[in-house]
């Protein structure tokens, strides 16, 4: 196999030297987040563990863990991505502060209207207070998805020293970007809160992660999730998370031609970043329609199912045709 296939694949991935040098390389405020977000993690388990206090039935120190875990991923790379820009590296750097700052301060109301006022974040309306918080955390947020769809945008003007790699961090921050969009699914008022308008009152909250049951019922430990309804936490949990699911795809694939010389053609790893572009992307829409239904993620009916071995059986497909070698024609002499 040449050497340049695997090598400068990874070498692009990872050219800074050792593990400080790297880390000072990265984008600094990005940095500075991912590491407060290390902090609160950690901060957070301890909570998990001498905190006995519960908010919507679940350990109030839950949802800090959980977002320390996604936004510190998310920061780290964001960070990586940002360095592999050649072009509008400057525009890049403020993209990536102005999203370390939304988010940063996004956290900050988190911790402090969770864990230090006991109360809900998200949806909560019943108090001035309380509303102003759930409405400035919403405009973090809605910076930060401005912010990612800047970088797609820019990514697509790159020239990248791996087409795999390169389709990987498009698609990637592409579905990241629809991933963060599904959020505004859980902003629309439930039926019982649209009850209370239509009586004369104001709900306490407006919207709501659960589909066909109130906030706050069964879930999975930890992360939460209905095991009763749908949860709309799921599609966006699964689509920001493609931001790290792509690129580390091209990793993989780039590492396994060592072993496997198919893999060590540019092109055919392309077209397996694009295989499983497609199915992510097919994943999404499957755990947002059943959500969207009602369902819960541990009790898939029959039409479920169905779609996920259709979706699983295109995906194969995808696999086995990208694996084929291509054609070559070539002129020959009678």
């Amino acid at each position: 196999m040449p050497r340049g296939v695997f090598g400068e694949t990874l070498e692009a991935m990872t050219s800074w030297g050792n593990t400080f040098d790297r880390a000072r390389a990265l984008h600094r405020p990005l940095m500075v987040l991912a590491g407060a977000m290390a902090v609160l993690l950690v901060a957070s388990a301890w909570g998990l563990l001498v905190d006995d206090r519960t908010l919507v039935n679940a350990p109030i120190w839950a949802k800090p863990f959980k977002f320390a875990v996604s936004v510190g991923l998310y920061a780290l790379t964001l960070a990586w991505l940002l360095s592999l820009l050649t072009r509008g590296r400057r525009v890049g750097w403020w993209l990536g502060t102005v999203f370390a700052v939304g988010i940063g301060a996004d956290m900050t109301m988190l911790v402090w209207q969770v864990i230090f006022r006991g109360r809900t974040l998200h949806f909560n309306q019943a108090t001035p207070a309380d509303q102003a918080i759930n409405n400035a955390v919403a405009t973090g947020a809605f910076t930060a998805w401005g912010m990612t769809a800047a970088v797609v945008v820019l990514l697509m003007f790159q020239k990248l020293p791996d087409r795999a790699l390169a389709a990987s961090l498009r698609w990637g921050t592409a579905l990241a970007t629809v991933g963060l969009g599904l959020a505004l699914l859980m902003f629309s008022p439930t039926p019982a809160q649209q009850a209370v308008w239509a009586a004369g009152g104001k709900p306490s909250s407006v919207g709501g992660h659960t589909v066909g049951l109130a906030d706050g019922g069964p879930g999975l430990p930890l992360l939460g999730w209905s095991t009763a309804g749908g949860d709309l936490r799921i599609p966006h949990f699964v689509g920001i998370h493609a931001i790290q699911a792509l690129p580390l795809l091209a990793l993989g694939l780039a590492a396994l031609a060592r072993r496997y010389p198919v893999l060590s053609s540019e092109v055919v790893r392309r077209r397996l970043v694009w295989t499983g572009a497609a199915g992510y992307a097919g994943l999404m829409a499957l755990v947002t329609w059943q959500a969207l239904r009602g369902q819960s993620i541990v009790r898939p009916d029959f039409w479920t199912l169905a779609a996920a071995a259709g979706l699983i059986a295109v995906v194969a497909a995808g696999v086995a045709l990208s694996l084929r070698p291509r054609k070559v024609f070539a002129l020959t002499e009678f």
